[in-house]
């Protein structure tokens, strides 16, 4: 019965780490999106924030030490080196103790997060011009953030106002994707008109989301950290067990 639970647990040791290894997987591409996207909402706070940058170099080592410990502990749990299984254990508790710093510093920090954000989109806003970024996917991130959402600005369609080209223009006029149905284009490559009172900034619309998302998104990292715990918990009793069974092959005399 006890040969039987061992075996059943190095299967499924193995069947858990090549999960892990798809994990990683999925975790180095989530970071190589980060870094490498330019037609998302990510792209526009990633140009200008180096703490996203950080963050997508740490979600790429992640991913990586998580693919490469998928791939010890698929070695270990088979082959029963308990080594391997030792070094998969504390890396699994290291990467998870860094999992919960990282989780309460995000949410203690969450006020700072939050002004940096908004001080990039100022930025963006203010040097915002549609002929330049035309060609440029950046621009065309903006606009579509704010058509896809149905926002205008950051806080306020008011936040436009603030912006270079139409602070020094005659006329009233604001980014063509904050203006409903088909307005007209001028030289500046805003368009004619002013616009509604009612139509939100974005940051509502993203937090919104946020609050929508919440309990999906914290149900994933409960998910993450239960399965890092099984890890540990089948990793530690298969290596003390495979202890047990080599030290009843030594030879009594």
């Amino acid at each position: 019965m006890g040969k039987g639970c061992i075996k059943a647990t190095k299967y499924f040791l193995f069947l858990f780490n090549l999960l892990f290894f798809i994990l990683g997987t999925v975790i180095l591409g989530f970071g190589l999106w980060i870094l490498l996207d330019k037609t998302s909402f990510i792209a526009v706070i990633q140009s200008s924030s180096s703490a996203l940058k950080i963050g997508s170099y740490i979600l790429l080592g992640v991913g990586s030490v998580t693919m490469l410990m998928g791939f010890l502990g698929c070695l270990g749990a088979v082959n029963e080196i308990k080594c391997l299984l030792g070094l998969y254990f504390t890396c699994l508790l290291l990467i998870l103790i860094a999992q919960v710093t990282a989780g309460v510093l995000i949410y203690f920090q969450r006020d700072e997060l939050k002004s940096e954000v908004t001080d990039i989109i100022h930025q963006v806003i203010v040097n915002y011009n549609p002929l330049e970024n035309m060609e440029n996917s950046f621009g065309k991130t903006w606009e579509y953030i704010q058509k896809q959402l149905n926002c205008c600005g950051w806080s306020g369609s008011s936040n436009w106002t603030e912006n270079v080209i139409i602070q020094n223009s005659t006329v009233k006029q604001f980014p063509c994707s904050c203006m409903p149905g088909n307005a007209t284009v001028l030289a500046t490559g805003f368009c004619l008109g002013d616009v509604s009172p009612l139509i939100i900034g974005c940051m509502s619309n993203v937090e919104d989301w946020l609050y929508q998302n919440i309990g999906i998104i914290l149900g994933v990292c409960i998910g993450v950290a239960a399965i890092e715990l099984l890890g540990m918990i089948l990793s530690m009793y298969l290596c003390k067990n495979v202890e047990q069974e080599d030290y009843n092959k030594v030879p009594k005399h």
